[in-house]
């Protein structure tokens, strides 16, 4: 029933048929079960575990690696390998496969458990009405129409409509739906007003609610998928995971890798078909595959089957670092998607705030003997912790509150006319309450007040332990003060009283809204001396006008304090006892803005990353606090850039689309439009950061581009979101951002040193099929230098440090190719380097070296025809395993060099020394010792097909991989110039590698 809000409580009972005295019948509930189905939220059907695996697979270059490896394998095969080395390359290559197949299946079995856990929020039990009587079902049997009695503690077992109230008032926290910090109260009257939210339906429970105070009935208008909680779900259903930005260029760059590969296969097997008749290769049909073989081998060189286990090594580390700054990552691509993020939607409460209830201000009559004289008092402190100073009006502190009348008696009322509790968790290592947040906030204001008495007061109770200090004045006027009776809150009074007694004395202390309170007294407390005078139409209306400051323009949420001595022997309170009261003072609470989220929002807008805060708070409570926070000071105010969720609807199209450009704050909101703001900024090409907590925000941080949980928040919550905040910090978020910016660089870093290695090894075979000398390096030494001599400084890449200008930088556009068509053209230079290197090392063996036969060139590119003329050196020279192995080390040492190039994109080694990353420098003496190893371990050698190299080979190692350092220096000596802007534009109109202009939906 959508509309029951608006009907009265006798339409919607009418409306099913039920008589609120006898509830339904056995047969209107089996009538009603068959209409609206069960009180149950279905399971999602899942994808079978196949499906799973197979998704992980549908990636272009990781269809080319599985098709390189089986042709690999078949070719082997044919030419009559068996064992190790027919088995070895394709192995390798599916097993790096079927592990970044497991992590992403992995990533999404996860994904699904948020619908599980909100589940968990339905209640198990209700108390139900049927036939004239109540009995205890499990809350699946009900229907609507049912009628359901709630009290202290339960929860909410469907949407139901309030009909009857059982006690002096209901109130129910609904802050997993709605976000509000605080309970709410619920009435049975109707909701007439239009475009209402679910704050507005005060006479709806919400399923899955938990109800803090009193007891009412009220009747079932909505089950299962037909309640609050089941729109939830269904909004999570239709949400679909959006693929992050990184993903997305990476993807690109695979599809524009493989259309190069494909071509330089094909080129290079086109290039050499006049060879395919040679009698070496004993047939035209064996000389195809021969060649054949030769491009899957320039195939298996050009793609990177380390690139997927170093993004996600890389993006790793990134989550280790976020860990160590409060920030738990349960995505691995959110860590880069981050570095892109172009608005944050930050939650209000506990987010920007720190949820804890904190008095701020204290007003106080000093005395009347001129006129009415009003005193204010500023209270430190923003959490529940019992710490906190003073000061008066002129900003001095004060040693020893207790010391004023006032302030003394303010402390006493606080402590006694309270019932919450506050405690010290020591395995949180934090202050926790227990009860309405505006009781604690009293039981934390009578802790600063401390007691009267001792000189040596604040020092004293500094050596309590945290344990003691907790609730150590409370207790203090709790023993000194015996408690008799309480009247509760109600809604007509709006207040509460107890009754004390101490040494012969009866007191009634009271606190309540300020016109409840200041109305009943008669008398006032003076601070100065702590005499009681007569409360006077002048002080009454200088009180109201505080009252008016306090709750309009600071937006403070108040109560005011009072007392009553009655005669020895009252045992009871009635409400004609809260009459005839002493004033004793006002004061004023907020949940305050967390000390660091100024300077977070300041480095947000510096970073060019909008901030909009998004609440369920009215409209002028939440401005207020982003005046406190100060973050918006470049705002006059917030005409055109603060608006409420039904304003927003109500604008049309155009203005809709330029209220979001403006919007910094979006107020009174419901988790729909939630997830609307995240749509409706994606549409304007935004990278979407969402915060949350609730059960409510799920949908929205499904939907945005990266969903933060606070750590404090719901299960449901946190499973829907790719980041959760330990501490629940905007800070956090922020260093978080500059972390993912960090990551995206050393990325970029990563991908540019293993691209610029593997076209080396594609331009040498290239180089050696087109001059028709003997294969460089046999497939086995490529599968090496792919995955270990790469892989090991790649993955050391990622622990570049942070530049210092990061968060100075505007974020990256979303369509910004990964690598431009200047850096492609760097690549190009770089690994047309490497490739000639390494033939040139293996040419030099052959012609020049002193330990090789000295060659004629011409003999070397005619090594095919060896057995078919006379020649004066033996044809098994060209399989002597020295020259593959000098330009195997040539590319393994080139390659170590060129990773220090890696250690920044356009900056010098002069300026960046090799020890700003001692990683690194570990990888690369690593990888060193590695290919030692295989050079002087003789199993290793002969898997490798390698040979211990001499003195002088290794120096012609050196002298032809040390110039790859010179040759970046130049580059980058380019690129941080203007001519070098200019160069890159000569080479290109656009990016080399494809963009797209419309962000992916």
């Amino acid at each position: 029933m959508e509309d029951a809000y608006a009907r009265s409580a006798t339409e919607v009972l009418d409306l099913f048929g039920v008589d609120p005295a006898q509830g339904l019948s056995e047969d209107q509930v089996a009538q009603h079960a068959r209409l609206y189905g069960k009180n149950v939220l279905p399971e999602e059907r899942r994808a079978p575990f196949w499906k799973l695996v197979f998704k992980q697979f549908d990636d272009l270059l990781v269809k080319i690696l599985i098709v390189a490896a089986l042709v690999s394998f078949i070719l082997a095969l044919i030419n009559g390998e068996t064992g190790l080395t027919a088995f070895l390359e394709p192995s390798v290559i599916l097993m790096i496969l079927a592990a970044n197949a497991a992590v992403g299946v992995i990533t999404e079995t996860n994904a699904e458990k948020a619908l599980e856990e909100l589940r968990a929020y339905q209640a198990d039990i209700a108390t139900v009405l049927r036939n004239g009587c109540f009995s205890i079902l499990p809350a699946t049997e009900l229907v609507p129409g049912d009628i359901v009695e709630v009290s202290v503690g339960c929860k909410v077992p469907a949407d139901m409509r309030m009909i009857e109230m059982l006690s002096n008032q209901l109130r129910v926290d609904q802050a997993i739906l709605t976000g509000e910090s605080c309970s709410v109260e619920k009435e049975l009257e109707s909701t007439r007003s239009a475009n209402v939210v679910y704050q507005d339906k005060t006479n709806i429970l919400f399923s899955g609610t938990v109800v803090v105070a009193g007891r009412a009935r009220a009747v079932v208008v909505g089950v299962g998928t037909n309640t609050a909680m089941g729109s939830i779900r269904d909004s999570m259903l239709q949400t679909e995971d959006e693929v992050t930005p990184l993903k997305k260029k990476l993807d690109e760059f695979g599809t524009f890798l493989a259309k190069v590969i494909a071509g330089i296969c094909i080129l290079v097997w086109l290039v050499n078909i006049g060879h395919f008749r040679d009698p070496a290769h004993g047939g035209f049909l064996r000389g195809a595959i021969h060649y054949f073989k030769i491009a899957v081998a320039l195939a298996v060189a050009a793609i990177p089957e380390g690139l997927p286990a170093v993004v996600t090594t890389c993006l790793a580390l990134g989550t280790k670092r976020m860990a160590r700054l409060n920030a738990v990552v349960r995505s691995l691509p959110s860590v880069e998607t981050l570095g892109c993020t172009t608005v944050i939607c930050s939650d209000k409460t506990g987010t920007l705030t720190t949820n804890m209830m904190s008095v701020s201000k204290i007003c106080v009559v000093r005395s009347v003997e001129h006129g009415p004289v009003i005193s204010e008092f500023d209270v430190s402190g923003t959490t529940y912790a019992p710490e906190g100073i003073i000061f008066d009006s002129t900003g001095t502190q004060l040693d020893f509150p207790a010391q004023l009348p006032c302030l003394l008696h303010i402390a006493m009322c606080s402590a006694l006319c309270n019932e919450s509790i506050l405690q010290y968790n020591p395995d949180k290592g934090n202050y926790e309450k227990i009860g309405e947040s505006t009781e604690v906030a009293l039981r934390v204001l009578a802790e600063k007040v401390g007691l009267p008495g001792f000189d040596s007061m604040p020092s004293a109770l500094n050596m309590l332990s945290r344990r003691e200090r907790a609730s150590y004045c409370n207790h203090y006027w709790e023993n000194q003060f015996k408690k008799i009776s309480v009247l509760d809150f109600s809604r007509d009074r709006k207040m509460m009283s107890v009754l004390c007694s101490r040494k012969q004395k009866q007191i009634i202390f009271s606190k309540g809204a300020p016109e409840s309170i200041i109305s009943r007294s008669t008398n006032i407390l003076c601070n100065d001396g702590g005499q009681t005078v007569p409360l006077t139409a002048d002080i009454r209306a200088e009180l109201e006008s505080r009252f008016n400051s306090f709750a309009g323009k600071e937006t403070l949420r108040c109560l005011a304090l009072a007392l009553k001595s009655v005669p020895m022997g009252q045992q009871t309170l009635s409400f004609d006892d809260e009459k005839d009261l002493t004033f004793i003072g006002l004061v004023g609470m907020l949940d305050p803005p967390r000390e660091e989220v100024r300077n977070a929002m300041l480095s947000c807008m510096t970073a060019g990353i909008r901030v909009i805060v998004v609440t369920g708070d009215n409209k002028s409570t939440a401005e207020s606090l982003c005046h406190k926070i100060g973050a918006f000071d470049h705002l006059v105010d917030f005409s055109g850039h603060s608006f409420t969720a039904t304003e927003f609807e109500e604008l049309p199209a155009l203005q809709q689309t330029l209220a979001l450009q403006r919007m910094a704050l979006f107020t009174r909101v419901e988790p729909s439009h939630k997830r609307m703001l995240v749509e409706a900024l994606q549409r304007q090409n935004e990278v979407v950061a969402m915060t949350g907590d609730g059960v409510n925000d799920a949908p929205a941080l499904k939907k945005a581009d990266i969903g933060i949980a606070m750590g404090s928040g719901t299960a449901v919550a946190k499973s829907a979101a790719d980041m959760v905040l330990a501490d629940d910090n905007f800070a956090t978020i922020v260093a978080a951002v500059a972390e993912g910016r960090a990551i995206y660089n050393n990325t970029k870093q990563f991908i540019r040193y293993m691209i610029s290695s593997n076209i080396g090894e594609v331009v040498c075979i290239f180089v050696a099929a087109v001059l028709g000398i003997p294969d460089t390096l046999a497939p086995v030494q490529l599968l090496w230098v792919n995955l270990v001599t790469d892989g090991l400084p790649a993955t050391a890449i990622g622990f570049n440090k942070q530049d210092s200008d990061v968060m100075k930088a505007k974020p990256r556009k979303v369509n910004e190719a990964v690598v431009t068509g200047w850096l492609f053209f760097r690549y190009l230079v770089i690994g047309a380097y490497v490739g000639l290197a390494t033939v040139a090392g293996f040419i030099w063996w052959f012609v020049y070296a002193d330990s090789g036969p000295k060659l004629p060139y011409s003999e070397l590119m005619n090594f095919d025809t060896c057995a078919m003329r006379e020649t004066t050196y033996p044809c098994s020279i060209f399989d002597d395993r020295h020259p593959s192995t000098v330009s195997m080390t040539v590319l393994v040492v080139v390659e170590m060099f060129n990773a220090l190039n890696n250690l920044s994109e356009n900056q010098s080694l002069l300026v960046i020394s090799p020890w700003s990353n001692l990683w690194l420098v570990a990888s690369i003496i690593l990888t060193m010792l590695l290919h030692v190893l295989i050079l002087y371990v003789h199993p290793l050698s002969v898997l490798f097909s390698v040979t211990p190299l001499s003195w002088a080979e290794w120096r012609l190692v050196l002298y032809l991989s040390f110039p790859v350092i010179l040759i970046d220096e130049v580059l980058k000596f380019f690129s941080r110039n203007s001519n070098g802007v200019r160069f890159n534009f000569r080479f290109r109109r656009n990016d080399l590698l494809p963009k797209r202009e419309v962000r992916d939906k």
